[in-house]
């Protein structure tokens, strides 16, 4: 299983930053994490490709 954290997530969306991942990320209709670590939230990475491109199709990898 592929996770991704903040920092992957960042770079997923084109090098935004990371305050901007984080509001991104704890937003109502992105995916729930998988666990939430010491060092914070993990996703899956599918679960994140999936949500970029049905939210933010301009930068999805797929």
């Amino acid at each position: 299983m592929d996770l991704v954290g903040v920092a992957e997530i960042r770079a997923m969306l084109g090098n935004v930053s990371r305050q901007r991942a984080s509001v991104i990320a704890n937003q109502r209709n992105f995916r729930e994490p998988v666990a939430v670590l010491a060092m914070g939230k993990v996703w899956r990475k599918s679960d994140v490709e999936a949500w970029l491109e049905k939210h933010r199709p301009e930068t999805s990898t797929s």
